[in-house]
This record gives C-alpha cells, structure tokens and sequence, in this order.
C-alpha cells in the first residue's frame, strides 16, 4: 500500500512537470532540429526517458537542467543516426501555430531560424541553449556533457559560422538595437 501511494505521488509530480514544462520542452527542441514533427518526437521521446527515470529525476537539484540535458543528448544521438541514414537537412521551419505567435521582427527570427538549420547540430545544441535558452556557460557545459572551454570555444565558433551563413547584411541586422 505504501509503495502504491509514493508512485502515485511519483506520478502525479511527474504528470506536473511534463504539464508546465513540455511547451518549453518542445520550443527548445524545434529551436535545435528545425522540424515540427521532429520535435514533437523528441519532446516524447525526452518526457518518456523522464518518466523512467523519475526516481532519479526528482532527486536531481534543477529539473529542468536534467530535461534539457536529455532533450539535447536525444537530438544529438538522433542526428547521428540520421547522418548514418544520409537523409538532408530541413531548409526551412513550418509556421507555428497563431497563438505562439514570435514577438519582435518576425523576418529576423525566420532569418536567425533558417541559418540555425544550416549549422552543424553539436554548433546548433551550443547556440540555442548558451544564447536562446540564455543558459551560462557552466550550464551549458553540464547540459552537454563538456567543459567550460569547449563551450566558450564552440560558442565563438558557431557565432562565427551563424554570420558567415546569415552573410553581412543579416549580421548588421542582428547587431541593431
């Protein structure tokens, strides 16, 4: 009966997180694989991983760190399986639906998007969760499973690569306030 009781409180803390959490989640999934169904795989696939692993889950210090970091590892293991399977990269990301409407210059966010598809997926996973996601770069580091230095390295390198994709008018457009 105990046991019982505790997976069901297991159950319903879990059934909370993947609630509050599964839009941000499925954001930051279609941010680094560029592809709406895709990351609506990757979404499950992570929340599947997290269910299993509760136990471990909710002792961890920042749930959310421990999501991102298995959203992240899920995508990269996924790339390579795909390059494996030789299929191309998306060009371009499906509209999201009206009610997540973008704030701010939509032609720069379908600009920054479209050149973040063009990009490495290790330099992409580094982009989207040290700058979109706005993480440190200790953060970052641990969600990746690196060290700091690579992270700061593979930062500038993949900022670098990011203008040399958007070219140097979309880079004056980024640096405009």
């Amino acid at each position: 009966m105990i046991g019982t009781t505790r997976r069901t409180e297991q159950f319903a803390e879990f059934e909370a997180f993947a609630h509050s959490r599964g839009h941000h989640l499925f954001r930051t999934a279609l941010l680094l694989c560029g592809d709406w169904h895709l990351a609506e795989d990757l979404t499950q696939v992570t929340l599947a991983k997290l269910f299993a692993a509760w136990a471990k889950v909710r002792r961890a210090e920042n749930h959310d760190a421990y999501a991102r970091s298995v959203l992240v590892r899920s995508y990269l293991s996924h790339r390579r399986l795909r390059r494996s399977a030789e299929q191309p990269a998306l060009r371009e990301l499906p509209e999201p639906p009206a009610r997540h409407a973008p704030a701010g210059d939509p032609a720069l966010r379908v600009t920054l998007l479209a050149a973040l598809a063009e990009l490495p997926p290790r330099d992409r996973a580094v982009l989207v969760l040290r700058y979109w996601e706005d993480r440190s770069v200790e953060e970052t580091a641990a969600e990746l499973g690196v060290s700091a230095g690579a992270v700061r390295s593979q930062a500038l390198r993949a900022l670098g690569r990011l203008r040399g994709v958007l070219g140097p008018q979309s880079s004056e457009q980024l640096a405009a306030p």
